[in-house]
């Protein structure tokens, strides 16, 4: 049985700054659809299904993280209004929340570690593959913290759509 009101708190924590999205989110079911697409498009992606550092690229966590921009916008557009009409005070809806999480958590990281990745890999020599590249990074082990701390997070927002859509009981991650 679907729940009809869930309590929201999504933190995030970087630089010393801890960024929250909190509020009441009573999902329509326009608003259960999209959290059910949303769901899959991030419970797929590399940097949530968490892979070794050693066995995966720091560009393709980044460059999956950024698709999500695509994504969310595509998902907007797909549900149109029905999933961001103003709610009463405190209220929240798919749309807000899945703007913050761009805003808050995945824009001020892209923003900090694209331009530090882009300027390392320019370094790169022919006869080292892009992974010995980046393993020998000075900055490689801080990325990988800081990219746990995504998952984490992006961990709590599949929490909330997988509840919204229904799959609580069913998550397919571990």
């Amino acid at each position: 049985m679907i729940e009809s009101a869930y309590n929201v708190s999504i933190s995030y924590s970087d630089d010393g700054l801890t960024r929250i999205i909190e509020g009441i989110w009573d999902p329509t079911e326009n608003e259960r659809k999209a959290a059910w697409d949303m769901y899959v498009e991030i419970v797929t992606r590399i940097p949530v299904a968490y892979v070794k550092p050693e066995m995966g690229l720091l560009r393709i966590n980044l460059s999956s993280l950024y698709k999500l921009f695509d994504v969310t916008r595509e998902i907007l557009r797909k549900y149109g209004t029905s999933v961001a009409r103003p709610r009463a005070e405190g209220q929240l809806s798919f749309a807000y929340i899945s703007i913050k999480i761009l805003d808050l958590i995945l824009r001020p990281f892209m923003m900090k570690w694209h331009p530090l990745l882009a300027a390392y890999e320019r370094t790169k020599k022919r006869s080292d593959t892009p992974q010995e590249h980046e393993k020998k990074w000075a900055r490689y082990e801080e990325f990988n913290r800081a990219m746990n701390e995504i998952r984490e997070t992006m961990m709590q927002y599949i929490s909330l759509l997988a509840m919204a859509s229904d799959m609580y009981g069913n998550l397919l991650i571990d």
